[in-house]
């Protein structure tokens, strides 16, 4: 069971990370925390690196961020009662579906379109400027990321003896693709152009399976997940 929810954890961490008013931004953010525009990342591989090394200490502080917020779930929740956990099961199963709701556009919760903003001051050292802006990234949730980020609490919540690895497996599902652009700029901006329409749907098939995820964590059934024997298979290679 720890396996498949640990999958889910970095696959909601790539569907953050494709979300239709978060991607678009990517890669003119990045360029603006390194001060190197797109097309200078183009035409110089010296450029492209910085960029590059700035796109990690960003992924860093976001990710810092995350970690702790695994630990404190563990330190909370993990020794909690029988009782205490069947109530949280089904609170954050009923969350979990609420959220999944939200992203199949379904239902609205005015409090998840609200941007948390924290203001970074640029600082002379532009690697310095990432990780607060990495920091910032992560305490203060966007609208597109909100559901996703919520839903992946939640069940760390619901799990808290695996709360610090679904964290860690959000923010790996997160880093990749950020890693990615953060090395060919030029060509993502690219991809997310053609693109962009298609990466709608993402939101919609995760939130779907959200849902089932909620009505499992509800009913207590997510164990029935790791008898399936198609994933036993996977997990077992």
């Amino acid at each position: 069971m720890a396996e498949v929810t640990l999958v889910i954890a970095f696959i909601a961490g790539l569907v953050s990370f494709l979300s239709p008013c978060v991607l678009p931004l990517i890669p003119g953010f990045l360029s603006y925390m390194s001060g190197i525009s797109v097309s200078e990342s183009e035409k110089s591989s010296k450029a492209r690196l910085i960029v590059f090394l700035n796109t990690i200490f960003f992924v860093l502080g976001f990710t810092i961020v995350f970690s702790i917020l695994g630990v404190l779930i563990n330190s909370i929740f993990a020794d909690a009662a029988f009782g205490i956990r069947t109530w949280l099961g089904r609170i954050g199963g009923i969350i979990i579906i609420l959220f999944g709701l939200v992203l199949m556009k379904v239902l609205k919760l005015p409090f998840l379109e609200r941007e948390h903003k924290f203001k970074v001051k640029k600082f002379r050292i532009s690697y310095v400027t990432s990780f607060m802006f990495g920091l910032a990234f992560a305490a203060g949730w966007t609208p597109c990321i909100g559901a996703v980020l919520a839903s992946i609490l939640t069940l760390a919540a619901v799990s808290a003896q695996n709360a610090f690895y679904l964290l860690i497996f959000y923010s790996i599902g997160l880093t990749l693709p950020f890693l990615i652009t953060g090395l060919f700029v030029s060509r993502m901006q690219q991809f997310i152009n053609k693109y962009e329409r298609q990466l709608n749907y993402v939101n919609i098939v995760f939130g779907i399976l959200l849902v089932i995820l909620g009505i499992m964590v509800f009913t207590n059934t997510l164990s029935l997940i790791s008898n399936f024997a198609p994933l036993q298979n996977i997990f077992n290679v």
